[in-house]
């Protein structure tokens, strides 16, 4: 068995079986293999020996980006992903964080670097006769190194909710035991077609949707994700796997329901953070099995679901995994409920989500020891995650550590408070947050998306609120705000420190404002 990623790549050299299909075109595996030694073969031959040999990629989801991909891996030199949503300074700031020699871009790209400077950078186009000239006269394809498991294979910054990104090293190994480990799940085979519409940029879609269809010699489908062209997708490349983060199902959710949307090959739906209500429905909707996963780009605190996980909770943690007080580092008592199943002892049963063991599959954070060092604290790494843990040893989320809100005096995590703002059927995406109450501490406020047909007035909202038995007084929202849409990340994650900074000034916005139990317009 392959342990790299540049072993399992030439074991499908010689294969005739489709790699890639992107529009009317397909590769071949020994197409794929061929065009990525090309690649990596004039890159190492341009190098300069000096430097790291670090390639950025500025791509969307396209034949380009695999094939990046696939070159640094035969190549033996490290790929760094560059999200696409960045922009100005924030995005010379992330190439220069990398030490990137190379950064390979396309039209669709070419003009995000307009106006910044990229000292020592060179940048191919790959849509110019300049990047063909480049790659014709490529010299013998010679590895620049034979990678171990533990050699750094990709540079993927983390998604920046709560900071500036931060460039993790994704060592060889992850994407092999991931992707193996998905294969077994999952029965995939070289007869699998799989749906890569996630950004190829960030570790869900490499670890989650590049491996795995790499071991088990699948089909790839790289898309740009769209919620209304999704289906069609499916159907046009019989695409029976797909990977997401975040809310996708939601976004497809909200799509209005036909007759037929049965009628389609997908078997599996693999991701992370997608709500139950939205795992049950896109199930049922789509005749798809929605298996969904605690993960992070670290990949060092490893939880999974078993088929008896409680509802609203992301599984059991692998042997380490536990839940800490950040201050008095000692493990946090198991969460108590009351009568109506609302979480009774918050105040000491949530805690930061820890891997008591060390670092797991986590390397560090390139060229950024002081934020590698705040993860790696007493010997343990610490997430950035809030949590807490039934009797049974079953997790349960409560947001990132600065979700922490502090009510008439009673800390309230916003997590628990989402997933019962989502029982009401109107409701398609929520993000609950503190904003300042007038006197002290935080009040509570939630930007509410409605499914694409819901209306939603004050009146049934307070109704709502009233009937959930398991929810505090104190979590009912203060402020509300119905959005069309939430500010996020790429790998639709939402941006809540934007929303925050928003405040609950109206500013032309559908704003409610509860005194004691009624809402009202707030002015």
């Amino acid at each position: 068995m392959a342990e790299t990623l540049q072993q399992l790549l030439n074991e499908r050299a010689d294969r005739d079986t489709v790699a890639i299909r992107f529009g009317d075109r397909t590769w071949t595996y020994r197409q794929y293999v061929a065009e990525a030694k090309q690649q990596a073969a004039a890159l190492i031959g341009a190098a300069e020996p000096d430097r790291p040999l670090h390639v950025g990629v500025l791509l969307g989801n396209t034949p380009d980006m695999l094939i990046a991909l696939a070159a640094a891996a035969l190549g033996g030199y490290v790929v760094c992903g560059i999200n696409t949503t960045r922009r100005g300074e924030a995005l010379a700031r992330d190439i220069a964080k990398v030490h990137c020699q190379f950064l390979i871009t396309d039209a669709e790209h070419r003009h995000l670097l307009d106006g910044i400077e990229l000292p020592g950078v060179t940048v191919f186009d790959t849509s110019s006769t300049e990047w063909t000239n480049f790659l014709t006269p490529a010299p013998p394809f010679v590895p620049h190194r034979q990678p171990g498991v533990d050699d750094t294979f990709m540079m993927i910054f983390t998604s920046g909710t709560s900071g500036d990104p931060k460039a993790v090293q994704v060592a060889n190994l992850m994407p092999v035991f991931a992707g193996n480990a998905l294969v077994e799940r999952f029965e995939l085979t070289e007869q699998d077609v799989c749906y890569l519409s996630m950004p190829m940029f960030h570790s869900n879609a490499v670890v989650g949707g590049w491996a795995p269809a790499l071991i088990a010699g699948a089909a790839m489908v790289p898309a740009k994700f769209s919620a209304s062209g999704f289906l069609a997708d499916v159907r046009r490349h019989g695409v029976t796997y797909m990977n997401y983060v975040g809310k996708p199902l939601a976004y497809v959710l909200a799509t209005p329901e036909q007759p037929d949307d049965r009628d389609n090959p997908l078997r599996v739906a693999f991701g992370n953070e997608a709500t139950d209500r939205d795992i049950e429905e896109f199930g049922r909707r789509f005749g798809v099995t929605v298996d969904d996963g605690f993960g992070s780009t670290e990949n060092a605190v490893i939880i999974t679901r078993t088929p008896d996980t409680p509802k609203g909770s992301i599984g059991q943690g692998f042997p380490g995994v536990a839940i800490y007080n950040s201050e008095t580092v000692t493990e946090c008592p198991v969460a108590e409920f009351d009568e109506n199943g609302a979480l009774s002892n918050a105040d000491v049963a949530v805690g930061e989500l820890v891997n008591t063991d060390g670092s797991g599959l986590f390397r560090g954070y390139y060229n950024d020891s002081e934020a590698t060092d705040e993860r790696m604290r007493h010997g343990m790494y610490w997430s950035g995650d809030l949590a807490y843990r039934d009797a049974n040893g079953y997790i349960y989320l409560a947001g990132r550590t600065a979700d922490w809100m502090r009510v008439d005096g009673e800390n309230l995590a916003t997590a628990p408070i989402e997933r019962i703002l989502l029982r009401l059927p109107a409701i398609n995406r929520v993000a609950v947050y503190p904003v300042p109450d007038e006197l002290v501490g935080d009040q509570v406020m939630a930007a509410v998306v409605l499914q694409d047909d819901a209306g939603l007035d004050p009146a049934t909202f307070e109704q709502f609120l009233a009937a959930q038995r398991d929810l505090s007084p104190k979590a009912w929202p203060r402020y509300v705000w119905i959005a069309d849409d939430l500010p996020s990340t790429a790998t639709n994650k939402i941006l809540k420190r934007e929303l925050v900074e928003r405040g609950t000034t109206p500013d032309g916005r559908q704003l409610w404002r509860r005194d004691g139990s009624r809402f009202h317009p707030h002015p």
